[in-house]
């Protein structure tokens, strides 16, 4: 592949076309100094144009090394832009590695919470039928709002009845004080009736003596 093809900056182009040039000019000037008579015999326009060619090989010269550092400020730049281009890479593509270990941690989150076995599953619900029987209001309720309306039911449901057991408890311990307090009173009057048998017993056997 020759240096043209992988050489396309507009900048190194000139210094390569500056640098063929001059390369050039020095070989046909070598050449021509090659070529020529002796200093002692050469003509005054020979030397002339050999100076001038001479000269203009300078001035090339200087023009290619102006070049040629202009080149290496730029490909200094260059190298700057690139590095830091490449750091802004490297920090989008760490927080894109980033993100993407979020979200697969958010997703593991989320089918961990659609997995777990939640108490309210475990809750002995009346059947959806009969629930929407007794609350036909509910009948349009999506999935969630249908679940807490169940739940919510039920524990309505369950202070009625803990209600009715803290009555029925009550009315219990009524009846058995009712019960203990006959019972005492029943006891106490076996005592009275004992203490008046006790206290009769001598006009019984008055009256046993005069029959």
């Amino acid at each position: 592949m020759a240096i043209d093809d992988i050489v396309t900056d507009p900048n190194l182009s000139t210094v390569l076309d500056a640098s063929r040039d001059t390369r050039l000019q020095a070989l046909n000037l070598v050449d021509q100094i090659a070529a020529a008579d002796p200093i002692e015999t050469t003509s005054l326009e020979a030397q002339q144009e050999a100076s001038k060619q001479q000269k203009l090989l300078i001035t090339n010269l200087a023009q290619l090394r102006g070049l040629h550092r202009a080149a290496h400020f730029g490909a200094r730049q260059t190298k700057s832009q690139t590095s830091e281009a490449r750091q802004e890479v490297d920090r989008l593509h760490l927080q894109l590695q980033n993100l993407y270990y979020e979200q697969r941690h958010l997703q593991g989150e989320i089918i961990a919470c659609e997995s777990y076995d939640h108490t309210y599953q475990q809750l002995p619900l009346i059947p959806l039928e009969e629930f929407l029987s007794l609350k036909p209001e509910h009948t349009d309720d999506d999935e969630n709002t249908l679940m807490i309306a169940r739940i919510e039911h039920e524990r309505s449901e369950r202070e009625a009845l803990e209600q009715k057991r803290t009555e029925l408890l009550k009315r219990k311990q009524k009846l058995i004080a009712d019960n203990k307090k006959r019972k005492d009173d029943l006891a106490n009057l076996d005592k009275e009736l004992e203490k008046f048998i006790d206290a009769a017993k001598p006009i019984q056997r008055l009256f046993d003596k005069n029959v």
